[in-house]
């Protein structure tokens, strides 16, 4: 090794430097009791230090008898932390079996073992995922506390549920369409109170026009006569038939999700009571009698606050739907993360800057594919029209960037308020849009003031003629 200008120069090539890698040689294991898994959907390959046993790499199956043999020469091996890399959802099942026997198990990111190269293939994976491991040279993947496991695993299974009932309501629109029926285009949402009177109707048997249009709400915008207009169509019975299967499907969806939600309710009610932070206002928010769409059917929002200590909805952009997706995604302990900016960065909300010759190459995010992450992009979106403060600083960036990045940055200052609110119990309080700018202004005065200063300029006030201090 020599040093030039302070920095550390190998005189190592590429393949000495990798095989000194590959040997372990200058490198201290920090734990030595690691196996490393390469898990597969048929059979996971399992390495063990060479000195623990004779045949240090063996192959195991996917069935849980498989599994328990793992376990077993496992602790022959005295083997107390487990590594694995997959793909899926293959490596929880071995998880769980791994941690009810008293393992410590972490999950490393593909990408990143990939990004070491030197090895391909199932046998030398293993013992490269383990060796880096030791070694230092990967970080374990975020994993919620196993409480939380039961939550999300229902809530991405509601999710689901709705998006096929979306599926199905595209598929009565078409068998609407292509009888003619121009239902779409009087009321806003067909599977609304009108839309749905009118098809269950059409299912029924109805065919006039007139006592079709006389199922609309008094609420709708369009008069009758121009729902009669819409409603004339050609009635073909193998379209009835697709529009009474699609409605037929949608109920059975419907009923699925009220289930799930009755099985959420009864696992949320299992969950311990958190004590509510200071300054935490837990006044209710008006409510409308009627249900939403896709709105849950027990009282959700009490059972997040008795559960977390905080009102995530009290956020603007972040309604009860988008709280549970951030508590069943990251659950109620932030303690992986030491700052919001942490926080921030692994949801993909951060600038990402890129520093080649002391020059910011690019400052563009990182590509991350997360629910809490999306979540909070389509709540910063939904703040447009809104008056709140944070509303304010999003159309401020939107009228100088583009719509994404105004909208990237947005999401990520809720990702921060999230943050402050689960990690220290802070009370969210909106200072209003007219404060924000006024905020603001200030600040773009400090900043003019500073450049005069530079210049050996004063700023005056053109009304009073005094020097702005």
């Amino acid at each position: 090794m020599s040093k030039r200008n302070g920095n550390t120069k190998s005189n190592l090539g590429p393949k000495e430097i990798r095989k000194r890698l590959t040997e372990g040689k200058g490198f201290p294991e920090l734990n030595p009791n690691v196996a490393g898994i390469d898990i597969g959907s048929r059979e996971h390959f399992v390495s063990v230090p060479e000195d623990r046993d004779s045949q240090p790499v063996r192959r195991f199956g996917c069935y849980t008898a498989d599994h328990l043999l793992l376990v077993g020469w496992l602790k022959e091996c005295r083997i107390t932390t487990v590594v694995m890399e997959s793909t899926g959802v293959y490596w929880m099942p071995l998880s769980a079996v791994l941690e009810e026997h008293g393992f410590e198990v972490f999950l490393v990111d593909a990408r990143h073992v990939r990004n070491v190269s030197g090895r391909k293939s199932d046998v030398q994976d293993c013992q490269w995922i383990r060796r880096l491991f030791s070694y230092g040279l990967l970080s374990a993947a975020f994993r919620p506390k196993p409480e939380i496991t039961p939550m999300r695993a229902l809530w991405r299974l509601r999710g689901s549920l709705v998006q096929d009932c979306a599926r199905q309501i595209q598929l009565m629109q078409k068998a609407l369409e292509l009888m003619n029926v121009h239902l779409h285009k009087v009321v806003t949402d067909i599977s609304g109170l009108t839309g749905f009177r009118i098809i269950r109707a059409i299912v029924s048997g109805s065919r006039d026009p007139q006592a079709l249009a006389q199922m609309r709400d008094p609420g709708c915008k369009l008069s009758e006569a121009e729902f009669v207009l819409a409603l004339n169509g050609n009635f073909r019975s193998e379209q009835v038939f697709c529009l009474r299967q699609a409605l037929d499907t949608y109920d059975f969806f419907q009923d699925q999700i009220q289930k799930c939600d009755q099985a959420l309710q009864a696992y949320l009610s299992e969950l311990p009571t958190k004590p509510v932070g200071q300054g935490q206002n837990l006044i209710p928010k008006k409510k409308s009698s009627r249900r939403r769409k896709n709105q849950p059917y027990f009282d959700l929002r009490s059972e997040q606050i008795r559960v977390s200590g905080v009102d995530l909805t009290r956020i603007d952009g972040i309604d009860m739907l988008t709280a549970q997706t951030i508590l069943s995604e990251i659950g109620l302990d932030l303690d992986r993360f030491p700052t919001e900016d942490n926080f921030s960065s692994w949801l993909g909300l951060s600038p990402n800057n890129r520093i080649t010759g002391g020059v910011v190459r690019s400052s563009r995010s990182r590509k991350v594919a997360h629910r809490v992450a999306t979540a909070l992009r389509l709540g910063a979106q939904a703040l447009h029209h809104s008056r709140s403060a944070v509303a304010a600083f999003y159309r401020r960036l939107a009228s100088r960037m583009e719509p994404a990045k105004a909208i990237t940055a947005t999401a990520r200052k809720l990702a921060c308020h999230v943050y402050r609110m689960l990690k220290h119990g802070q009370a969210y309080v909106d200072q209003g849009e007219a404060a924000y700018l006024a905020a603001f202004e200030q600040q773009r005065l400090r900043r003019l003031q500073r450049q005069a200063r530079r210049f050996g300029f004063e700023l005056v006030n053109l009304q009073s003629g005094e020097v702005v201090s």
